[in-house]
């Protein structure tokens, strides 16, 4: 397996050697994990704007959108189980 050398100030190795102990990690284990979290993260990231940016470009052609704030509260409500009628799309400003 390759070799990495990270080079850290004391304060954060101390940080990390006492979260990997809590966690019933090797400091090793602990940043092998978080750097492969830290990585999902922004793959998961770079797939959303790969998705979500050509998207975002055609809003205006079609310029109807539901505004989030009442898209937030109706999936909550449907979350809870209550029944609402569907927020409607209508002509909003970006």
């Amino acid at each position: 397996m390759p070799m990495t050398t990270i080079r850290m100030d004391a304060e954060l190795k101390k940080r990390v050697a006492a979260a990997a102990e809590r966690s019933g990690k090797t400091a090793h284990d602990f940043l092998v994990d978080a750097i492969a979290l830290a990585t999902e993260d922004a793959e998961r990231s770079d797939e959303f704007h790969q998705v979500a940016g050509p998207r975002w470009e055609k809003y205006p052609a079609g310029g109807v959108a539901i505004p989030w704030e009442e898209a937030r509260a109706y999936l909550e409500a449907r979350a809870k189980g209550e029944k609402l009628r569907r927020p409607r799309a209508r002509k909003i400003s970006r």
